[in-house]
């Protein structure tokens, strides 16, 4: 159980802490990268804006100045005239490069009314815009009113640093991200583990006096019962009243009838402190299940038969083969279901059955008794918990069901309950 609520905890306050910082990287990444873009774009306008100054003012323009350009801001220039290209956009790029020059000037020329202007001067203006590829270009489009025609000059500037940037930005918080991660759910074991120790060495505490307690209860209580058993057998006595006797026998009968109820309650609490003690040894044999069945039920007829029940068992004609299990312990399991069932039924009849199902064994018990509200199918397993019908039910203090399930889940099986189609309960066990 304190491993259980550990990890539990460890998940909650890990998942959260993870989830905070990864909304928060996510922001601060959103948020840098868009700075970092609009940086990018306004140094490249800087950069254009000087380069267009310059060009208005330059009476020649050299292949020489525009390698330069191109060398110094990594851009790709393309010139034209009144449209027209310039040789240099040839002679001075590669065939792919030229290509590509020549797809964006006809994409800006397409759409040159759509793109917003920047009026340096009363003859100089550039737009910018996006252009896509097989990668994404910034384009700039540098535009000199002359007198017969305008001179535009092509800027084409790849994505692919800037990108690179962000993507160099990306892994590094990533890389914080992970060891952060790490670093926090590690944090959360540790600290799980220390706030949960108080409460484990008290529950332990406990458990050693509850288990101190009920083992020292158990021999004034066989006492007790040996006694008033005892005194049964020799009443009534021939020098006594028939009607003290017979007074005394009640009371010696209810004597005897509470300290078996006690004797169980402490046999329960014992059986549950074992497991959570973790000594809940599973002695594993091979078992047969149907001569199992049978001996149990033939123990509870006389039960059965005293609150006027049908007591029967349903079994496969063919032998069944041999199940590894403990064979006290599903003893015990079989026992619960069919006590349980002959305490809550008034009239009718119980059924236990037995059969193979896809390399598993499904045991039931079923019964015609109150039945169990959908709501309250969850909880039954749960210690002390009773359901209301049962409430006033003496000798069941809800612990039985829960001992079944930490049987049942030792063996790696289920246990579950369902309702009787005639109605009732119908509890049903698979074994693997």
């Amino acid at each position: 159980m304190f491993h259980k609520i550990r990890f539990r905890l460890t998940i909650l306050s890990g998942s959260i802490t993870t989830l905070i910082l990864i909304a928060m990287t996510m922001c601060y990444l959103y948020v840098s990268e868009k700075t970092l873009m609009q940086s990018w774009v306004l140094s490249l306008e800087n950069d254009i804006s000087t380069i267009a100054l310059n060009l208005e003012q330059q009476m020649m323009i050299t292949p020489a100045w525009l390698a330069g350009l191109e060398g110094k801001g990594n851009y790709y220039i393309a010139l034209f005239d009144d449209k027209r290209p310039f040789l240099y956009n040839k002679s001075s790029h590669s065939e792919d490069i030229s290509w590509l020059l020549e797809k964006a000037w006809l994409y800006y020329c397409e759409n040159e009314s759509s793109f917003s202007e920047n009026i340096l001067s009363y003859r100089c203006l550039y737009k910018s815009f996006l252009f896509q590829d097989e990668q994404p270009y910034y384009c700039f489009v540098i535009q000199i009113a002359e007198d017969n025609a305008p001179l535009e000059m092509l800027f084409l500037i790849p994505l692919s640093d800037v990108k690179s940037q962000i993507f160099r930005q990306r892994l590094l918080f990533l890389v914080i991200i992970i060891a952060a991660f790490f670093f926090f759910w590690l944090f959360a074991w540790v600290f799980t583990g220390r706030l949960l120790y108080p409460i484990e060495e008290n529950r332990k505490k406990q458990n050693r006096f509850v288990a101190s307690a009920s083992h020292e209860l158990r021999t004034p209580l066989a006492v007790i019962l040996s006694c008033a058993e005892a005194a049964l057998d020799i009443l009534p006595a021939d020098n006594m009243p028939s009607e003290t006797a017979s007074d005394l026998q009640t009371d010696l009968s209810v004597i005897k009838k509470e300290s078996l109820r006690m004797s169980m309650l402490l046999e329960d609490m014992l059986s549950l402190i074992t497991k959570d003690t973790g000594h809940f040894s599973i002695q594993k044999v091979p078992t047969q299940l149907d001569t199992l069945v049978l001996n149990i039920c033939e123990t509870f007829e006389t039960m059965a038969h005293e609150k006027k029940l049908s007591l029967s068992t349903v079994l496969p004609e063919d032998a069944l083969p041999p199940c590894t299990c403990d064979r006290e312990r599903i003893g015990q399991v079989i026992s619960i279901l069919i006590h349980n069932a002959i305490s809550y039924t008034r009239e009718g009849r119980i059924t236990v059955s037995l059969f193979r199902q896809n390399h598993r064994f499904v045991l039931s018990v079923s019964d015609t008794g109150p039945g169990i509200p959908d709501e309250e199918k969850e909880k039954i397993f749960d210690r002390f918990y009773r359901t209301e019908s049962s409430r006033t039910t003496k000798g069941h203090f809800g612990l039985g069901l829960s001992i079944a399930h930490e049987i049942i889940a030792a063996h790696q099986g289920t246990i579950q309950v369902t309702d009787t189609f005639e109605g009732g309960s119908t509890f049903t066990v698979l074994l693997p």
